[in-house]
């Protein structure tokens, strides 16, 4: 458990990175590149809520949930308190998050800002199995981690084999820069077995006919 000073100085930390303008919304790009549009997307351990407050602009139904009543205060002040709840990763659950009134099923859910450092390695499963039984089929489990350290990609691959996610790709930073055996971040990118039904017109994609 982080304690309440510390939460306190991150949260005055990040409220001031917002008020100068600092790029807080990379993971939101990241994740608008691979959602449908109008996806359904859960961001655990949201923080002060800068990638919700993206995703939204993006046209998402986009939420988030954390545990500390420090950060969510400010993500209420500076964006809207109804697009978060005060949740921890083991409360994750379909009649939970419908009892918040928030939906039951995602299409992404985003695990960023290294969330699975303060997680033991059965909470860390358990967090996979429940994010698991809320998606989609097709739907993708993203998570941004510093590799050395508790919940790394070893930590998380474990934990998505017991929970049925293959790994699709990994990713030295949000940009899609290579990841390799020097990498200090890692992007993962894991998915529900199944097709996502992307819901809307070619999404870019104009076959020529012979």
């Amino acid at each position: 458990m982080i304690p309440s000073a510390d939460l306190d100085a991150y949260a005055k930390k990040m409220r001031r990175l917002v008020e100068i303008g600092t790029d807080l919304e990379v993971d939101a790009r990241f994740i608008d590149m691979l959602a449908p549009r109008n996806s359904r997307i859960l961001d655990v351990g949201c923080g002060i809520g800068s990638a919700v407050n993206a995703l939204r602009q993006s046209g998402h139904q986009a939420y988030g949930i954390d545990p500390a009543l420090a950060v969510l205060d400010i993500a209420a002040d500076i964006f809207d308190s109804d697009w978060y709840r005060q949740l921890a990763v083991d409360e994750l659950s379909d009649e939970r998050l419908r009892g918040e009134g928030l939906p039951g099923r995602y299409e992404v859910i985003l695990m960023s800002g290294n969330v699975p450092a303060f997680l033991s390695s059965k909470a860390l499963q358990d967090a996979f199995r429940r994010v698991c039984g809320l998606l989609v089929d097709g739907g993708l489990f993203v998570v941004g981690t510093t590799v050395d350290t508790r919940g790394g990609p070893q930590a998380q691959d474990a934990a998505a084999r017991s929970a049925g996610l293959p790994l699709l790709n990994r990713f030295s930073d949000w940009h899609l820069g290579a990841f390799d055996e020097d990498s200090g971040w890692s992007v993962s990118v894991y998915a529900k077995p199944g097709a996502l039904d992307t819901r809307t017109g070619p999404d870019g994609i104009f076959i020529l006919k012979r």
